[in-house]
């Protein structure tokens, strides 16, 4: 690693190739955007050159520092699992660290921060391989992750940074208690690159058992100019297994309703056995698919239960809306013919049959045992599922013990001038165009960068879905777009 910054022509002793490349004053990637990005965020193009480690573990000190001299360590936190380079899972102690690399870690924090007179709450970051460690920097504040500190201490980190300011000293630290787990909880899709999402969260629900630090409720609309984190979910356990079990009980039973969200994709995150036998690094996710591991939470068979759940919900409300709502669901004068409603969800487009008789309403698939325009249970296979219905316009929330869908009403009739495009690369946000790759004409291959946009203090390479031609572009640099705004045409 270099050894430090010290100014142009600089070198350090390093571990060997391959190399970062990351602007001297914060960033990292490939040459040319960090040299555009460090232009826009810092004025300041200079690169630096690191090694790069493929598979490290980040683990990080918690330090605190008075205006006596005094300085501690309050333990570590392992905070490895990243997308983006950012962290999004974090946990405290590291599964790591055994009794002497603790030693020798929190001793070279300790170390860092009192070479520096360093006074308040800190942290000392690095990079472990192997059994090495490697100094990455220190952040001086609290990090969003400080919770699973301060639950496997009893710790108030806030009032030992507010009493250390006011002229106190620093408090005594207690031994480790237990285990806890903190997970981020983001507005983005996990199956798009991680990409920002914006919107209004309609309902925000996670049960008791937990610590939730958020900054939305039900009703906040999500803005395009911060990071899109909406709350932070921590749970605490005797044992490592008992606090990944219980916080990813908490998150399948949560109703986070609005914009795409990571909360299945955190799920599937801290159920695998690498995860739950201590084993992630910073590659976690390079060795788990994003897309796959948000989709264990929730499989075909379920969604197509939540569909029907949402056909036999709104066939109640479009009955209690009638000219007739007492007339029980059974009766009918006539024989009644088959009805379908249908529903787009992320594993499939979704059409549901069924057939209003004397008994009740018959589905293909499994039984109806009761239903109301927020709540339908179901017996299908011998199994007997409740599920809540929530709706937003065309869109259908349906929570159940199995997880959440999502289901887009489709109607049965499309207005004329409406149909998409074919083709069509949308906007995922409200952003500014900051480069245009192609021209209309250009010949194109599945996965081709189309444009890069700003959003959310991040760019965002937008790639062609399939091989083609390109028919239009609508676009231009400096173009500040819309959500859903068509950028290119490909056909």
């Amino acid at each position: 690693m270099v050894a430090g910054v010290g100014g142009e022509g600089q070198r350090g002793r390093g571990r060997g190739a391959p190399h970062l490349r990351p602007a001297a004053a914060g960033g990292a990637g490939a040459r040319e955007p960090p040299r555009r990005e460090a232009i826009s965020a810092f004025g300041d193009d200079t690169l630096l050159f690191e090694t790069y480690l493929p598979g490290p573990r980040h683990v990080e000190v918690q330090v605190l520092g008075d205006r006596q001299g005094n300085v501690v360590a309050v333990h570590e936190r392992e905070c490895s699992i990243q997308r983006r380079h950012q962290k999004i899972v974090e946990e405290a102690p590291s599964p790591a660290v055994d009794t002497g690399l603790r030693a020798r870690m929190t001793e070279a924090a300790v170390e860092a921060a009192r070479a520096v007179d360093y006074v308040g709450a800190g942290t000392v970051e690095f990079l472990l391989d192997g059994g090495e460690f490697w100094f990455l920097e220190m952040n001086t504040r609290l990090q969003v992750e400080h919770p699973v500190t301060e639950m496997i201490t009893g710790l108030d980190l806030v009032r030992a940074q507010i009493e250390i300011a006011r002229g106190g000293t620093v408090p005594d630290v207690p031994p480790i208690r237990g285990h806890a787990i903190e997970v981020r909880l983001y507005a983005e899709d996990p199956a798009n690159g991680f990409l920002p999402v914006d919107g209004v969260i309609e309902r925000f629900e996670v049960p008791p058992g937990v610590r939730v630090d958020s900054g939305v409720e039900s009703g906040t609309q999500i803005p395009v100019h911060y990071d899109p984190m909406l709350a932070k979910v921590i749970a605490h356990g005797d044992t490592r297994e008992e606090a990944a079990r219980k916080l990813a009980g908490a998150l399948r039973a949560s109703r986070i309703h609005g914009p795409t969200n990571n909360l299945r994709l955190l799920v599937g995150i801290l159920e695998p056995p690498d995860f739950l036998a201590g084993a992630p690094d910073t590659a976690f996710l390079e060795r788990h698919n994003p897309a796959e591991l948000a989709g264990l939470l929730l499989d075909p068979e379920t969604e197509r239960l939540a569909a029907v759940a949402a056909a036999m919900a709104d066939r109640e409300v479009a009955r209690l809306q009638g000219p007739l709502p007492s007339i029980p669901a059974g009766w009918r004068n006539s024989p009644s013919g088959p009805l379908t409603r249908t529903y787009r969800g992320d594993h499939d487009t979704w059409e549901v049959g069924y057939l209003v008789t004397r008994d009740g309403v018959a589905v293909d698939g499994c039984e109806v045992l009761a239903a109301s325009p927020d709540e339908v249970t179901l017996r299908a296979g011998g199994q007997v599922s409740t599920w809540k219905v929530s709706r937003y316009g065309a869109t259908r929330w349906v929570d159940g013990t199995a997880g959440s869908s999502r289901l887009e009403e489709v109607p049965r009739f499309v207005v004329p001038g409406t149909e998409e495009v074919e083709g069509s690369l949308h906007a995922p946000m409200p952003g500014k165009i900051v480069r245009v790759a192609v021209s209309e004409g250009d010949a194109v291959t599945e996965g081709s960068l189309l444009v890069v946009m700003e959003a959310m203090k991040m760019e965002h390479s937008l790639r062609s879905p399939h091989a083609g031609t390109v028919t239009q572009v609508r676009c231009a640099p400096g173009d500040q777009v819309e959500a859903g705004a068509v950028l290119v045409v490909v056909e």
